[in-house]
């Protein structure tokens, strides 16, 4: 596992420690912090997905467009 990954775990396990500890030490209603995270939800993850998602598109439809071409020949063939 690299030092990369496990940072990434780290964080994902300190987030939602810290909220809770937020809610209980400050005294903030649990309402208002689950409509925070859900409001926060969606930008957020779009954002971790825009950096860590693999962004060599072209190969990916170039191996799909063989895939079809090949399951409609074997079609054609029948």
């Amino acid at each position: 596992m690299s030092k990369k990954h496990i940072l990434i775990i780290l964080a994902c396990c300190l987030v939602p420690l810290v909220a809770l500890a937020a809610v209980f030490l400050l005294k903030i209603p649990v309402g208002t912090v689950v409509l925070a995270g859900l409001a926060l939800l969606c930008p957020l993850s779009h954002l971790l997905m825009l950096i860590f998602m693999d962004h060599e598109h072209e190969e990916t439809y170039q191996r799909i467009q063989k895939r079809v071409r090949g399951a409609a020949q074997s079609l054609n063939d029948n």
